[in-house]
């Protein structure tokens, strides 16, 4: 598998994304931002706090409790949510600093924020974390009750970030494909140098069952 194709192919997305993107992007995001319940900023304000503590406890979580049960398998599937979490904030931070585009509430005064939001805006950082994390656990868990609320977390951190005003909509969108191609990514190399289930390991459907 090529990586750098998967990078050039992301590139040309963000350039489309600019070229084409900025009415409906400002549209939707007044739609969102102006027209929230109010009632539900407390609420909002908690997911999108809570995007990134949680998106690197939960593995750490599970690294902690394999070595409790001495589970191998549980151990590498850890530590593979890990990576792809962290490498894809890493990638999220330089694309940041490359791309530099202002806030929405910059460019557009009327558009209220409520949440904080001080470096650039392209991608999203919390919806990179919160769909990283979702794709990652659902690889290496494919199982329905972790799938689910993975995927309902992830989604309100997405959309938290516009309804506090802090990112448009293609900073979002941009964020769920990054999460979701380093997810891919990590697995294929965890699974081609560092397969998750070794002989004589307690495996995670044995547990469930």
């Amino acid at each position: 598998m090529n990586t750098r194709f998967f990078v050039i192919l992301f590139l040309l997305l963000i350039s489309c994304l600019f070229c084409h993107a900025q009415n409906w992007d400002i549209d939707i995001l007044k739609e969102v931002n102006l027209h929230r319940d109010k009632a539900l900023d407390y609420g909002f304000l908690f997911v999108t706090n809570w995007a990134a503590p949680l998106a690197y406890s939960v593995p750490v979580f599970l690294f902690l409790f394999s070595f409790i049960n001495k589970n191998r398998s549980l151990r590498q599937k850890s530590i593979y949510v890990i990576t792809a979490t962290l490498i894809a904030a890493l990638s999220t931070t330089i694309i940041k600093h490359i791309v530099n585009r202002k806030r929405p509430y910059v460019v557009y005064p009327f558009i209220q924020k409520i949440a904080t939001g001080g470096s650039p805006s392209f991608p999203s950082g919390h919806t990179s974390d919160a769909f990283t994390m979702a794709a990652s656990l659902s690889i290496a868990f494919p199982k329905w009750y972790v799938i689910v609320p993975s995927y309902a977390w992830a989604i309100a951190v997405g959309y938290s970030r516009m309804d506090l005003g802090v990112h448009y909509p293609s900073d979002v969108l941009a964020s769920i494909i990054l999460a979701t191609f380093w997810a891919i990514i990590t697995h294929y190399w965890f699974t081609k140098k560092k397969p998750f289930k070794q002989p004589g390991d307690a495996s995670m459907d044995q547990q469930d069952r």
